[in-house]
């Protein structure tokens, strides 16, 4: 009887709907939460330099090692709150937590030029700490979200679509930066602009944003029966789901979690040595500064969105028409994000200083297709454990994070001399040799099916459950 009302429902839910909402919400939302990452990243330029944005403000003869210090303070504290903001999502719901990360940090934002009158680059530094502290259960709550509200057929293509706002927000900055640095509003209007656009949809989340469809008031009844009906957490059992400890043991023993973990260390490896070290390499050894043309430096971000829809579309096609399972999908998609990047990227060392057009459609290429590994690992957490999606994010997340610090400082050691490009080689083959075998790890050990530490451990629950699966 009730799949046979689930069915009714399903043919009387509409082909866009409040889930659809929700998704382009979280988008916008991890794109303000992105845009104010990287704000500083494309304003320290004219803060420290005014003759290449408006002279009429002021600006800092700091340092190159002041300025390394200033743009890592965010992720210090980033990594910190982590784990604790994923307890947190999981406690009080992904909404209010994604409120709160989003527009207290924006707030912090619009603050920045103050902070730098009044206590220079060390109260900048503090500021950009709190604002990575404030920031560290973003994604949890994203995911937290997307475990009540999305579909498993539908995950692999709306949940990437969310967190494709981080390429969203990295590209808006790159695009307004130089014309707002260049107007009446200076360098501060960079922070202002990321500031007032978070806090935006602060108020737009706030009045349409809603943690399950049963708390959602404004959508149609027979998708909110749909959702839950399709859903492994039913409105019964929620009373101890909520209540159930976090099985951090457990978690911290599981084989498809731990694969899962270093997928993600992988990725993030190859992703930041692709954005914060491969304009380097093409300034110092092919003589193409990208990153003062805006519209070069933002072309792979570009791709990057592009690439996220024609992967969604196709992933979504493939698994409702039943040509792939969820299990085949995700490691398909993560295969082509990881290891088709693989050949741009090895290509890129061997390019010569009259190729450096090629190099950039190499690197346009690498961090395009990149984003096929979203449709892969980025939603496995869910497929793991609905109930824990977001403390597994925040676990991932945090070690993640490491490897963001950690693959900068590498290449530092590395590459002793700029101009070297057999050291870079050894760069490139590095990112790629990560990529590989976080894949290959993720294909021979990765897997879709529910966890058993995701129920409570009420036997008749737990038989129940696997029979709606």
């Amino acid at each position: 009887m009730e799949n046979a009302q689930n069915g009714d429902n399903k043919n009387k839910v509409p082909l866009f709907g409040a889930r659809h909402v929700q998704c382009i919400l979280m988008f916008f939302g991890v794109s303000a939460a992105f845009a104010q990452r990287v704000n500083l990243s494309v304003a320290i330029v004219a803060m420290m330099d005014k003759s290449s944005a408006n002279p009429d403000f002021e600006d800092y003869q700091w340092s190159e090692k002041t300025k390394s210090y200033l743009l890592s303070s965010f992720f210090w504290g980033y990594f910190v709150t982590q784990i604790p903001g994923s307890q947190l999502a999981r406690r009080f719901g992904g909404k209010i937590t994604l409120l709160l990360s989003v527009v207290i940090s924006a707030l912090l934002a619009l603050l920045t030029p103050l902070s730098v009158r009044w206590g220079g680059w060390q109260l900048l530094f503090g500021l950009r700490l709190c604002q990575g502290l404030i920031q560290g259960s973003t994604f949890a709550s994203v995911h937290t979200l997307l475990s009540k509200w999305i579909l498993a057929e539908e995950r692999s293509s709306l949940g990437t679509f969310s967190y494709s706002g981080l390429a969203f927000g990295s590209v808006l900055m790159m695009l307004v930066s130089g014309w707002i640095a260049s107007s009446a509003l200076g360098w501060p209007g960079i922070f202002y602009f990321a500031g007032l656009f978070s806090i935006i949809w602060g108020f737009v989340w706030y009045f349409y944003g809603a943690n399950t469809p049963r708390e959602c008031k404004w959508m149609s009844e027979a998708e909110r029966l749909y959702i839950e009906g399709a859903m492994v957490t039913t409105s019964k059992s929620e009373p101890l789901y909520a209540t159930m400890k976090t099985p951090w043991l457990k978690i911290f023993t599981s084989v498809p979690f731990l694969v899962l973990l270093l997928a993600q260390c992988a990725y993030a490896w190859g992703f930041w040595t692709m954005i914060t070290e491969i304009p380097s390499y093409m300034k110092n050894i092919l003589k193409q500064d990208i990153q003062s043309n805006a519209l070069m430096s933002s072309a792979p971000y570009l791709a990057y969105i592009l690439l996220t829809f024609v992967f969604c579309v196709i992933s979504s096609f493939l698994i409702k028409r039943g040509y792939t399972s969820f299990n085949v999908s995700r490691k398909l998609f993560n295969t082509i994000g990881y290891w088709v990047p693989i050949v741009p990227l090895i290509l890129l060392g061997y390019m010569r200083a009259d190729q450096s057009e090629l190099a950039l459609v190499l690197l346009v290429i690498a961090v395009g297709v990149n984003t096929a590994g979203n449709l892969g690992f980025l939603i496995n957490h869910i497929d793991l454990s609905p109930n824990f999606a977001g403390v597994l994010m925040g676990i991932a997340n945090a070690a993640a994070n490491v490897m963001s610090f950690i693959a900068p400082l590498t290449v530092g050691v590395i590459v002793t001399d700029a101009q070297n490009v057999e050291q870079w080689r050894i760069v490139f083959y590095i990112a790629s040799g990560m990529y590989f075998v976080g894949n290959l790890l993720f294909i021979l050990f990765g897997e879709t099916k529910i966890q058993a530490w995701n129920y409570p451990k009420t036997n008749g629950l737990q038989r129940n459950e696997r029979d709606q699966i």
